[in-house]
């Protein structure tokens, strides 16, 4: 089972607090610590570790960041040959505040916002021999629309997570294989309540609720898949996990019912601990 994600690679700087500061409010941090990011280098290291075979099609600087982030592909097994590096941009970079609740998430795009149509046709043959292609909207959407136009010409599956939100044109969604927004993405994208989105868009639009599970319409009724019940640690890679987990089972032709619940049960796991990568769950920890 063969996965191509392109989109955003980033370091997360991730500041641990109590509670979040009002605005013109100064609190103390309890932690500092950085680590690899970004919803595309998190979606492939998610299937990575669930024993997919993935490559990644991104942009880094030619910096220190730059340099922790291809290593740490290598040490997980993401292929990084699609990665290219850049001069005069920095790497993307994410700093994440986290509290005992929630967690609030800024994005500054550096290399991302270099990935273009080249990075697609360069890395053309990856994307025939995929079994899937993930993308998510922290890369130029003139790219994405490209690699929409690529899979529909290729016949390839194609998921895409749109985070964070940035309006598209709805005629998209007849290149899109499988959309996957949360509720606030979702009601931003298509102005409607999720029961009508999702009937008038069966098998294909996958709402993620956090705690909440997932929902989806099969054509005939909605379904709902519960998440398991859990201590929830940090939410940070649930999003991310839950997309990775669902193309490992897309990539194997599973019935779309079976993939969703296994990203559900890959989610819930994931926020057991803290991090984005580093929290995600191995295959063995989910069989």
């Amino acid at each position: 089972m063969k996965i191509v994600v392109v989109g955003s690679i980033n370091a997360d700087l991730m500041v641990q607090m109590d509670q979040f500061p009002q605005v013109g409010e100064t609190v103390l941090g309890k932690d500092f610590s950085i680590h690899p990011g970004g919803k595309g280098a998190n979606q492939a290291v998610a299937a990575k570790k669930l024993q997919a075979e993935v490559s990644m099609i991104g942009c880094v600087g030619e910096d220190a960041h730059g340099d922790y982030l291809l290593a740490n592909f290598q040490n997980v097994g993401v292929n990084v040959e699609g990665v290219r590096r850049i001069s005069n941009v920095p790497s993307g970079v994410a700093p994440i505040f986290i509290s005992s609740q929630d967690n609030m998430i800024v994005v500054v795009p550096g290399a991302n916002h270099k990935v273009s149509k080249e990075d697609i046709d360069a890395n053309i043959q990856k994307i025939k021999e995929a079994d899937v292609i993930m993308t998510q909207f922290e890369i130029p959407m003139e790219t994405i629309d490209y690699l929409l136009d690529k899979c529909d010409d290729l016949g390839k599956m194609i998921i895409v997570n749109p985070a964070p939100y940035q309006p598209f044109d709805l005629e998209w969604m007849r290149r899109i294989t499988f959309l996957t927004p949360n509720q606030v993405e979702l009601e931003k994208i298509f102005q409607k309540d999720k029961e009508s989105v999702l009937r008038h868009y069966p098998n294909q639009v996958i709402l993620t609720a956090g705690e909440d599970g997932a929902y989806f319409h099969d054509g005939f009724n909605m379904v709902h898949i519960e998440a398991d019940k859990t201590e929830v640690v940090d939410t940070t890679g649930a999003g991310d996990t839950f997309n990775g987990a669902l193309a490992t089972l897309i990539a194997q032709r599973k019935p779309l019912n079976e993939a969703v619940a296994f990203a559900v049960k890959a989610a819930s796991c994931a926020v057991k601990k803290r991090g984005a990568q580093s929290a995600m769950p191995t295959l063995e920890e989910l069989v």
